[in-house]
């Protein structure tokens, strides 16, 4: 899900300009004029983080920031003041202030201070913790954030909501809950919401009760049952009917299931993760996912970072993915030098850590003699040449757009320009990707016609 920012600024155009900023960065905003309201929406919600001017009309910034404390003691505040002093930003750290920011704002400086900030308060807030089974591979701070997340599920029987792009281990992590769980030894059943039609997959989750032509009663047990006393996946739940999402909110909340053709309701005592690469906010606004059904099911939140996010676990994962496709298919052995583990690094995966294992896979099979080399990785990387050579000018914007130009081109192919079916393997709703066919010159027809 998206970070969520609060602002708290009694300058209307201040208020503005950083919600178009923090937006054009992909960041949830929500923004104030007076500490009363920013206080009233606190008590409902944590941000991940708060921009809070130091005097806010007649109101002290310093005395909302003590409030905003004590409702959450670990919650990042950053100061913003026109008229900033030393004893200013020593008293406002003192109260528990992250950081201070001195208007005219730098842009800049804006968005690597609350960058900074999310990530060293999360890293305070870890204690240690240890996993009893631990099959979710790296070492870096989000990942471990991640790893904690898991800890802290898996001591409850609470439902999780796992959020992440393709390709992140939406699958891997719920297992791993499951598998830390005290539900451990029952078990773990996965159904996939967009791999069948509506009435095949209430069949599949709800199992069905009809009638035979010899009057005796075929009956088959859904996935539902399947995971009695266990843990119930359900992948990509956004794309499930709306239909279909009132049964399984009421199934949720009464605990009860009946069978496709049954009369009676079957007690179920499961756990339910949920996970999605959609935008569950654009979905439900758009009206096609039941808001009732989200709070359900979003009880833990957890949101799995993309693979860029998490390049300092690049090399443990390329090691891991080379030794395993060494071993299936009976390989003599290989290695990746220091300049292809560098390679592998600055690329920006559109694909995660699935695109990841496939590339490794590729390269250990094609690549001849014992060494992976940074020439070879340049090659099996789709559309890095090009981008590369805009990150050496310093272009990150364009090299960004031609990675993400050149993977849905990629995808349509592989989909003969089928719109809905590149949607689904991209990880977006249908209406996203043509906006981004639009803003990205690509040409579906011409794909075809060439």
């Amino acid at each position: 899900m998206q970070k969520l920012i609060y602002i708290l600024d009694d300058e209307k155009e201040i208020r503005k300009s950083l919600r178009v900023i923090l937006e054009d960065e992909e960041y949830s905003v929500e923004d104030f004029s007076n500490g009363k309201s920013l206080l009233k929406a606190l008590s409902k919600e944590r941000p991940s983080l708060v921009l809070l001017d130091v005097w806010v009309g007649k109101e002290d910034g310093l005395q909302i920031l003590g409030e905003c404390k004590k409702l959450y003691p670990s919650l990042p505040i950053v100061m913003i003041s026109g008229h900033g002093t030393i004893e200013l930003a020593v008293n406002a750290t003192k109260k528990g202030a992250v950081d201070f920011l001195e208007k005219p704002l730098s842009i800049e400086k804006v968005i690597q201070t609350i960058e900074s900030s999310i990530e060293k308060t999360k890293d305070h807030e870890i204690p240690k913790f240890q996993l009893e089974v631990d099959e979710i591979l790296g070492e870096s701070p989000s990942i471990t954030r991640v790893k904690f997340a898991v800890y802290q599920a898996a001591e409850t029987n609470a439902r999780v909501f796992i959020y992440g792009e393709n390709g992140t281990g939406k699958e891997l992590t719920a297992r791993s809950i499951h598998q830390n769980s005290k539900r451990k030894g029952e078990p773990y059943i996965e159904c996939n919401c967009a791999s069948l039609p509506e009435e095949s997959l209430e069949q599949e989750l709800f199992g069905t009760e009809l009638l035979s032509p010899t009057e005796s009663t075929d009956v088959k047990i859904g996935k539902w049952e399947q995971a009695q006393n266990g843990t119930l996946f359900l992948d990509e739940v956004c794309d499930l009917s709306l239909s279909l999402q009132s049964k399984v909110l009421k199934a949720i909340l009464d605990q009860k299931i009946e069978r496709v053709g049954g009369k009676e309701s079957i007690p179920v005592d499961v756990r339910i993760i949920a996970a999605t690469n959609s935008n569950v906010e654009e979905a439900i606004r758009e009206g096609k996912f039941r808001e009732d059904l989200f709070y359900a099911l979003n009880v833990i939140p957890l949101d799995l970072p993309p693979l860029r996010e998490r390049n300092q676990d690049i090399p443990l994962l390329a090691d891991y993915y080379l030794k395993k496709s060494i071993s299936e298919n009976q390989l003599p052995s290989k290695t990746i030098d220091r300049e292809g583990l560098e390679t592998l690094t600055s690329h920006f995966w559109p694909g995660n850590v699935r695109e990841l294992a496939n590339i490794i896979e590729r390269l250990s099979i094609l690549v001849p003699g014992d060494t992976i080399r940074a020439k070879d990785v340049k090659e099996a990387l789709h559309g890095f040449k090009k981008a590369n050579e805009m990150v050496a000018r310093g272009d990150l914007k364009h090299a960004k757009e031609e990675f993400e130009r050149q993977y849905i081109i990629k995808t349509l192919q592989i989909c003969e320009g089928n719109v809905t079916r590149t949607s689904k393997a991209l990880g977006i709703e249908r209406t996203h990707l043509y906006r981004k066919l639009r803003s990205l010159n690509i040409s579906v027809d011409q794909l075809i016609e060439g």
